[in-house]
């Protein structure tokens, strides 16, 4: 939805708007904002974001939960989603399937990548690629989320 990326550029070409922009996305969805996350990148087919490790996140052993790591999954390809999807179709998340393939002990940065034929075609099923990266930059967790695309019914 261009609403969006327009709202991005704007904000975030001012200082502190990327925080402030990030603030009003996780309000849309209020469970969001439970990992604190700042939006670095958005741009059609390519979303970056980043959240703090901190105890509100850890698991038992004092890593990011996994559930957090989804949470921003989930975050990032919404707003790819938002900024991707030409205006005549919709879309809705239908599952998940993801590795945790690292210990996640740091902050962490989400991307959800897409492919620009992805959107062209008339299969409904679309699959954003999504992964998590450590401070350090080991992958700690890959998948994709899978989406639901269908034309937008006609207005009555």
């Amino acid at each position: 939805m261009p609403a969006l990326l327009d709202l991005w550029k704007k904000m975030s070409a001012v200082p502190m708007g990327n925080k402030a922009f990030s603030l009003a996305f996780a309000q849309k969805a209020p469970y969001f904002a439970t990992i604190r996350p700042t939006f670095r990148v958005i741009e059609p087919n390519h979303v970056e974001l980043t959240f703090p490790k901190r105890r509100a996140v850890h698991n038992h052993i004092g890593t990011v939960h996994a559930i957090a790591l989804c949470n921003g999954a989930e975050a990032a390809m919404g707003a790819l989603a938002e900024v991707t999807i030409p205006k005549d179709k919709r879309w809705i998340p239908k599952g998940m399937d993801i590795n945790y393939t690292a210990k996640a002990d740091s902050d962490i940065t989400i991307i959800a990548e897409t492919d620009p034929e992805q959107w062209a075609g008339d299969d409904p099923d679309l699959h954003v690629r999504v992964r998590a990266l450590t401070k350090s930059g080991v992958e700690c967790f890959d998948g994709v989320i899978k989406l639901w695309v269908t034309p937008k019914p006609a207005k009555a």
